[in-house]
């Protein structure tokens, strides 16, 4: 086996590849990078048993300037051959594969050899056999991911919450991650509507995909089997795992009504939220609270650190309606949720000082809501 290839191109793939490789793994072979050569480019493998990632470098690609001079395949130790080729001088490099698997890599007046290991011992892919695909745009699965795995659970005793449960039924897809302190619901028509399931996607897979989806993809192919979802685009296949079991019905922790609403701008709401959780995660207790007056027209934020100091700031709205309410809430859970609807206006709609309230942009409050549960402060 042996080729050439530029090498800042070649890293490119390189890292994408690595984001589904762990050192951790029980198998060791997979703490490999695989590499197939073949007369219509390079394949480069990694995966961790749950997310596996490959990545195709066409021979005509002229970017990558790819020279195949003998097909062939190898498995390197993943970690130190991603150091190897960062370090490299020179913005070409060559890669041998000799006898045993002993592996020659040039750059310039710099040269490694490393050993490998047999190509035939990785782990074959998923098997993803359905001929139903949905096509979405780039940009809006990057945004539905990004809206929603804040609130998936980042605790194991509870595997399902770790994950983003997606529905897609009559043309509509929805997206809903909660870890039971909080709960995020994106919905989205889509040109599916044949097309029905019901599946639980990591929201570690999620975060990295959506790390590695840039500009220059317009569109991303989603293909779902029994235990496997596979997204495809540009030349990379993300494969991941589904988690299995039922996802709690979640619609009923939604509140159909409310006794009070006040219109923020979220950025500006965000930025007032910073400023009150300076003290609050100096302290002890990490609680902020919001009280409105009503008949007074009045919003303030304020939150108390008896070993550091207090803090306390009128804010600006553009309405508010109902009863009087104080309530306790997570400033970081407040500061996630605002930073998913970007410089929009949103709706918050409270019921009770200890029960769950919600967020929605002010002019589309079917598609996208966020909900939180207050802190009990007595």
């Amino acid at each position: 086996m042996k080729f050439t290839v530029n090498r800042l191109e070649f890293i490119k793939s390189l890292t994408d590849v690595q984001r589904a490789i762990s050192t951790k793994t029980t198998i060791p072979i997979l703490t490999g990078l695989k590499l197939k050569l073949e007369a219509k480019g390079l394949t480069l493998t990694g995966s961790d048993a749950d997310i596996s990632i490959e990545t195709f470098i066409p021979a005509e690609d002229d970017k990558a300037q790819l020279q195949v001079e003998e097909p062939g395949q190898v498995v390197l130790t993943a970690r130190i051959f991603s150091e190897i080729i960062k370090k490299l001088p020179e913005d070409v490099l060559t890669l041998e594969v000799t006898e045993n698997y002993q592996t020659e890599i040039l750059s310039g007046n710099a040269s490694f050899s490393i050993k490998g290991l047999n190509a035939e011992n990785y782990p074959h892919l998923p098997e993803i056999t359905t001929e139903d695909t949905l096509n979405l745009e780039s940009d809006v699965l990057k945004q539905i991911i990004g809206q929603t795995v804040i609130a998936v659970s980042t605790q194991e005793s509870r595997p399902i919450l770790t994950g983003v449960h997606l529905t897609i039924k009559n043309g509509q897809l929805s997206a809903v991650a909660t870890d039971s302190h909080r709960l995020s619901q994106r919905k989205i028509a889509i040109a599916a509507d044949n097309v029905s399931y019901d599946i639980i996607i990591p929201g570690k897979s999620l975060s990295e995909l959506s790390k590695m989806i840039g500009e220059d993809a317009a569109q991303v192919e989603v293909r779902i089997s029994e235990n496997q979802v596979l997204f495809k685009f540009n030349n990379t296949t993300f494969y991941s795992r589904l988690l299995e079991g039922n996802y709690p019905d979640t619609d009923r922790l939604i509140p159909k009504d409310s006794d009070t609403e006040i219109d923020f701008n979220a950025s500006e709401f965000l930025a007032s939220i910073e400023r009150a959780s300076l003290l609050s995660h100096a302290g002890q207790n990490n609680v902020v609270k919001l009280a409105l007056d009503t008949e007074n027209q009045k919003a303030i934020i304020y939150s108390n650190s008896p070993e550091i100091g207090n803090v306390e700031e009128e804010l600006k709205f553009q309405r508010l309606s109902g009863n009087d309410i104080e309530i306790s809430f997570n400033p970081d859970y407040m500061k996630d949720a605002l930073r998913s609807f970007g410089q929009s206006t949103i709706t918050i709609s409270f019921n009770a000082p200890l029960r769950p309230f919600t967020l929605v942009p002010s002019e589309d409050q079917e598609h996208f809501i966020q909900l939180i549960t207050p802190v009990r402060t007595y």
